[in-house]
């Protein structure tokens, strides 16, 4: 199992774990697992539909449910469920664009900032349920929010576990960093090149353009606060072509494009506020 530290910004982090096929012990899948399953089974049927309420419902959920919902959520939940016998863990990081003193804090605060925040609202959808029972009795019309709520509890229960995971790895000092050179070079081919066509038929940066890269980043910020995109989203693609990992490429993708948002919206508000007080000196 390997993890990957995937810096978004220069204040926020995604966190992926490379999923590891679950290997045959005669058990088979867990009840957890098994309604899991059913549950992407039935989604990905629905959104086969042509037309319909079905085909309506993944629309709307794909556009405007899951999507906003954290990327920090989407990363934790990546991360295995139970701590039992975890050992010493890879995680990658692109040291030329996260620096090596601040990667073990930037983990800290990915297993401990969002634990409270997900067990409340676990509980909040568990308790919300049984409210949704008189819509389930309705004929023909499914129990959407029943759906929705059954959905949310599972998430905030598999963002928690991960998080939980994420955090005795820390407090058992199990994490093993290492700086990759390839999220390095793939990092800086994002930023230098325009599109992704033209950095998936350039050569890759050597060390020495990697760090000429990350220094003119530095140098662009217009001070310490402010936060600045290192990645592109479609650079999300090349990065999970890269290392064989097809679902990283959706993880960065909605990172990234919720990161963006927020910048922009940051910026916005910044500039409204400043407006005032410089009409006040012109006065």
């Amino acid at each position: 199992m390997r993890i990957f530290l995937l810096p978004i910004s220069t204040r926020r982090t995604l966190i992926y774990c490379e999923r590891v096929h679950q290997q045959l012990d005669g058990k088979g899948p867990s009840i957890v697992d098994r309604l899991v399953n059913k549950a992407n089974s039935t989604w990905a049927e629905w959104e086969s539909d042509k037309t319909g309420w079905k085909k309506k419902l993944t629309v709307y959920g794909n556009e405007y449910v899951f999507s906003r919902i954290p990327f920090e959520e989407w990363g934790l939940k990546t991360l295995p469920s139970s701590t039992a016998d975890i050992k010493i863990t890879e995680v990658l990081y692109p040291d030329m664009f996260l620096q090596k003193d601040k990667a073990p804090g930037v983990l800290e605060t990915l297993a401990k900032e969002r634990q409270n925040l997900h067990r409340q609202r676990m509980w909040y959808s568990v308790i919300g349920l049984p409210l949704t029972i008189p819509v389930g009795i309705l004929p023909v019309i499914p129990n959407i929010p029943g759906f929705y709520l059954t959905f949310r509890a599972y998430s905030h229960w598999k963002a928690l576990s991960g998080a939980k995971f994420l955090q005795a790895l820390c407090d058992k000092s199990l994490v093993k960093l290492t700086p990759s050179k390839t999220l390095n070079q793939m990092y800086a081919a994002g930023l230098v090149h325009p599109t992704r066509e033209v950095s998936r038929n350039a050569r890759l940066p050597t060390v020495e353009e990697v760090k000429g890269v990350a220094l003119a980043l530095e140098m662009e910020k217009k001070n310490p606060v402010e936060d600045v995109m290192l990645l592109r989203r479609w650079n999300g693609k090349l990065l999970a072509e890269k290392f064989g990992l097809p679902g990283m490429e959706l993880e960065i993708e909605r990172a990234v494009e919720q990161v963006e948002k927020d910048i922009t919206q940051t910026r916005e508000m910044n500039r409204r506020s400043s407006k005032p007080s410089q009409e006040r000196k012109h006065l």
